[in-house]
C-alpha cells in the first residue's frame, strides 16, 4: 500500500506550488488561538507536516474527530515533524465570534492551534465543501490529500505517518517547537465550567447540574451548596462508587426516585447514578462511537452516539412509572428509548427491560417531518421536554442543526414542526432571531427546552442568540422572553439580563422559577416567572477549576472573500458620461434543483482597484435573498471623473444547496466591466446583463 502512496507524493511535489499564499496566514490577519503569537510560513509552518481540520464548532460530526486529532497528536509531535491547525471556518453567525470560539476550544481540549477563518478565506482558498474535512499538507505548502467527514482515523494515521517518514528520508522536515500558549493555563477558577445541563428533583427541590467542562455531575441544595459531586475533574471511563467513578463531557441529566441518568456524551454512553448507594453504573453504550441507527440490543451490549440529552417517561402502561427514558442521540439525529422495565412503545411490540432502541428518525441529517417516525429525520438533535398530559402527550425536541423546535408523538411517534427552520428538509441554514409563529420563528442553534406544565407553555434555550424563549404550542407563537442578545453577563430584569450560549434549563418544582444552565459564563441562573427578575445561583465551590475569562470581543468582518477558483468574465466595454447611472443586471442560473440557502451570506459587492474614486459615492455591495427576483445594480458614475478609463469588477458570492444532497456549496464569480468615459452623451444605454450559470 505504500508505495502508490509514496508516488502520490513525488508527483504532488513536481506540482506548481499554488497554495503558498495559504501558508502565510499572519499577514491576513485572521485571529489565533493557543499561540503565543500568529503562525508564520518561515518560521513555524515551512518544513512540516501540516493537518488543517476544517472545523464548526457547533457540528457534532467535528466533535468526532477531535478524539482522532487528539491521538494524532500523542503519536507525532511537532518535533516529529507534524502539526496540526484547527481552521475555525464557521456555519452560525454566532460561531465567528472570537469569544465563542475561545469557549470552545477550552470546552473541548483543544490544544492545538486554532485560526478563526471567519470569512471563510481559507475554506475557499483550499476549495472546502463541508464540516469537518482535513486537508493534509506538505513541508513546502504542497496539497498531498484530504478526508471528509468523520470515521477516516486509520487513513488519517496511515497518511501522516507515511509522509512524515517519506519527507523526513529526503531532509525536508525542519526540527522545530511551536510556541504553545493555552488558554485554560492562565484562568481564574470557578465552581462550574461549562455546565451544560441542569435538572430539577421534583420530591426535594434540589437541583443536578452537568458540570461538563469539569467532568462531573453535582448535586445542589437550594441555596447553592454542593451536596454531591461525582466524577471529575479529569474525564474518564470509570464505574464504581462516587470516589472513583469517572465521565467525559456529560450533558443531559434527568433524576427521580434518588436516581439520576446522565447522558456520558463523549464516552457515548447512558450512565446511572444512585444516590442512596453512592455509585455508578452503565446502562447503555459501549464507551465507543456507535453507527448502530437502529438498535435493540440489551443497554450495556448496544453502541450508541454521542447522547446529548435525557429525559424520563412511560412506556405503553397508564400508570406514570418512570419506566423509560428518552435519549436525544445526537451524534446519529435520532430520538432512542431505553427500557429501564419491560413495556411497549408505540408501533412496537413488547419490549423487555434493557432494550436500547430507536424510535423516531432515519439517521440522516434533516430537518424531516413525517407521520411515520422512521422516516423523519433529525439534525442533531440536542435538547428533550416531556409533555405527558393530554392534548400533547408528545416529547418537545431542540433540534440544534436545523435551528428548529420539534415534537415527536408519544401516541403514534408521529413528528412535527413546532417553531423555526423552513418547509425545505435538506436546508440546515434556516437560522435566526425572529419572533413569530410557527415557520415564521426564527431561532439560532437551540439547545435545551423545558415544559411548563402549570402555564402549558415551553421554554427553549435558543443558545446562539443568548436568549430564552417561550413557545405557545397552541398558537406557535415563538417570542423572546429574557436576553439581550448579546453574548454578554447580567442578571437584571429579564429585558435586560444577557445569557452567553445557555444550554440547558429546567422548571422548579414550585412551577415559579425557570434554572438556566448559561454554558459560556459558567453559572446556573435562576428566572423568577412571576417577579420576572434573573439572578444567579450561588453555587458553593467545593474546588478549584480554570475557567473561561472575559476577552475583548473584535469586530467582525462582514465582506466575504472570493474563492482563488472564481471564474473571471470579462465583458465588453461600455461607453458611459459623467453622472449617468448604469444599470448591472444579475442573471445567475443555479444547477438544476439547487437553491439558495436561506439565512447564509450570498451577496454582491464592487470593486475598482486603482480607480477607487469611481465607487466613493456608491453602495458597495448588497444581499441576494432571491435567485428568481435577483438584485439590479445602479452604477452612478461621477460628475467629475479622474480616468477616461475604468474598470469597475462585480464580486458575487452565493450559498447553495445541491438537488440530491445536504451539502452546501459556497461559489463565486467576479464580472470585470470596463468603462470608456466620454464627454459627449450617449443615447440612453441598455443594462449591461452579468450573466453566469453555476
Amino acid at each position: 500500500m505504500q508505495a502508490p502512496l509514496f508516488y502520490c507524493l513525488q508527483m504532488v511535489n513536481t506540482r506548481k506550488e499554488a497554495l503558498q499564499v495559504i501558508w502565510d496566514l499572519s499577514s491576513q490577519g485572521l485571529e489565533w488561538l493557543n499561540t503565543e503569537e500568529p503562525l508564520s510560513i518561515y518560521k513555524d509552518l515551512c518544513g512540516k507536516v501540516v493537518v488543517l481540520d476544517f472545523f464548526t464548532y457547533c457540528c457534532i460530526n467535528c466533535i468526532h474527530v477531535l478524539p482522532d486529532l487528539h491521538a494524532l497528536e500523542h503519536r507525532f509531535s511537532d518535533k516529529d515533524g507534524l502539526l496540526i491547525v484547527g481552521v475555525h471556518s464557521a456555519k452560525f453567525p454566532n460561531e465567528k465570534v472570537l469569544d465563542n470560539i475561545k469557549s470552545a476550544v477550552l470546552r473541548y481540549n483543544i490544544t492545538h492551534p486554532v485560526v478563526n477563518d471567519a470569512d471563510a478565506s481559507l475554506w475557499q482558498e483550499l476549495e472546502v465543501s463541508c464540516w469537518p474535512t482535513l486537508v493534509i499538507l506538505g513541508p513546502r505548502g504542497n496539497l498531498l490529500f484530504s478526508l471528509i467527514g468523520e470515521g477516516h482515523r486509520d487513513k488519517l494515521f496511515s497518511y501522516t505517518s507515511i509522509a512524515l517518514k517519506y519527507y523526513k528520508d529526503r531532509g525536508q522536515i525542519r526540527d522545530g517547537k511551536i510556541g504553545i500558549k493555552l488558554f485554560k493555563e492562565s484562568l481564574p477558577p470557578s465552581p462550574l465550567l461549562f455546565p451544560g445541563k441542569v435538572a430539577v428533583d421534583h420530591a426535594t427541590g434540589r437541583l443536578v447540574v452537568a458540570d461538563t467542562g469539569h467532568h462531573r455531575i453535582l448535586v445542589i441544595q437550594k441555596n447553592g451548596r454542593i451536596q454531591s459531586s461525582i466524577g471529575g475533574p479529569n474525564p474518564g471511563r470509570k464505574d464504581g462508587m462516587f470516589s472513583e467513578s469517572s465521565f467525559n463531557s456529560p450533558q443531559g441529566v434527568a433524576i427521580a426516585d434518588n436516581v439520576i441518568y446522565v447522558a456520558d456524551t463523549e464516552n457515548h454512553l447512558i450512565r446511572k447514578i444512585d444516590l442512596e448507594a453512592e455509585k455508578v453504573t452503565t446502562v447503555a453504550g459501549v464507551g465507543v462511537q456507535g453507527t448502530d441507527t437502529e438498535g435493540g440490543e440489551e443497554g450495556d451490549k448496544q453502541p450508541i452516539s454521542s447522547p446529548w440529552d435525557v429525559a424520563l417517561g412511560t412506556s405503553g402502561s397508564e400508570v406514570q412509572r418512570n419506566d423509560i427514558l428518552w435519549i436525544a442521540m445526537a451524534g446519529t439525529h435520532q430520538i432512542w428509548a431505553l427500557l429501564l422495565d419491560s413495556g411497549t412503545l408505540p408501533k412496537k411490540s413488547d419490549l423487555k427491560k434493557g432494550t436500547c432502541i430507536r424510535f423516531a428518525g432515519s439517521g440522516n441529517e434533516e430537518n424531516r417531518n413525517n407521520a411515520y417516525p422512521h422516516k423523519a429525520g433529525f439534525a442533531q438533535p440536542s435538547g428533550l421536554a416531556l409533555a405527558s398530559e393530554e392534548p400533547w402527550s408528545c416529547l418537545f425536541v431542540a433540534d440544534s442543526e436545523s435551528s428548529t423546535v420539534r415534537t415527536v408523538s408519544l401516541r403514534d411517534g408521529a413528528v412535527k414542526h413546532l417553531v423555526g427552520g423552513e418547509r425545505d428538509p435538506m436546508n440546515l441554514f434556516a437560522f435566526g432571531d425572529v419572533d413569530g409563529a410557527g415557520i415564521n420563528a426564527k431561532l439560532q442553534h437551540p439547545l435545551g427546552v423545558a415544559w411548563d406544565e402549570e402555564r402549558q407553555v415551553l421554554y427553549v434555550a435558543d443558545s446562539y442568540n443568548h436568549k430564552i424563549k417561550v413557545v405557545d404550542p397552541k398558537t406557535k407563537g415563538c417570542t423572546t422572553l429574557a436576553g439581550t442578545g448579546d453574548a454578554s453577563d447580567a442578571s437584571s430584569s429579564f429585558a435586560e439580563s444577557a445569557f452567553n450560549e445557555p444550554g440547558g434549563l429546567c422548571i422548579s418544582e414550585s412551577g415559579r422559577l425557570l434554572y438556566v444552565a448559561d454554558t459560556n459564563n459558567h453559572q446556573i441562573k435562576v428566572m423568577d416567572l412571576e417577579a420576572r427578575t434573573v439572578s444567579v445561583l450561588p453555587v458553593c465551590k467545593a474546588d478549584s477549576a480554570v475557567v473561561d475569562g472575559s476577552f475583548p470581543r473584535e469586530k467582525q468582518k462582514t465582506v466575504p472573500k472570493v474563492p482563488k477558483s472564481a471564474p473571471h468574465i470579462g465583458l465588453p466595454p461600455v461607453t458611459v458620461h459623467p453622472g449617468q447611472a448604469l444599470q448591472l443586471r444579475l442573471k445567475l442560473q443555479l444547477p438544476p434543483g439547487a437553491k439558495l440557502t436561506e439565512g447564509a451570506p450570498s451577496c454582491w459587492f464592487l470593486e475598482a482597484e486603482g480607480n477607487e474614486w469611481l465607487l466613493q459615492e456608491q453602495i458597495p455591495s448588497g444581499d441576494i435573498e432571491n435567485i428568481s427576483n435577483q438584485p439590479a445594480i445602479s452604477l452612478q458614475i461621477p460628475t467629475h471623473c479622474l480616468s477616461l478609463e475604468a474598470v469597475v469588477s462585480v464580486i458575487v458570492f452565493l450559498y447553495y444547496c445541491s438537488a440530491d444532497s445536504s451539502a452546501c456549496m459556497m461559489k463565486g464569480v467576479v464580472f470585470r466591466q470596463p468603462l470608456q468615459i466620454t464627454s459627449t452623451q450617449p443615447a440612453c444605454a441598455a443594462p449591461v446583463e452579468l450573466t453566469y450559470a453555476f
